[in-house]
């Protein structure tokens, strides 16, 4: 298993990136969200605003077709 992590997907709505996190994790594909934002700060500009997700690289397709089916 590789320590490898790639981002499959950007947001800026924290929610829809929790929803994402929920819907791959459901299907046993382990995520991590990585954000710039610096609390308690609701800064939502540019880069800062942005929510990535990553998951493993062997997850990669598997999590793309998941993310692409539930049409985000």
């Amino acid at each position: 298993m590789s320590d490898e992590w790639v981002e499959v997907f950007i947001t800026y709505d924290p929610i829809e990136a929790e929803i994402i996190k929920d819907l791959l994790e459901s299907g046993e594909i382990p995520v991590v969200l990585r954000s710039s934002k610096v609390g308690p700060y609701p800064v939502n500009i540019g880069k800062m605003g942005e929510i990535k997700i990553l998951v493993r690289k062997e997850d990669e397709d598997t999590a793309k077709e998941v993310i692409k089916g539930g049409n985000f």
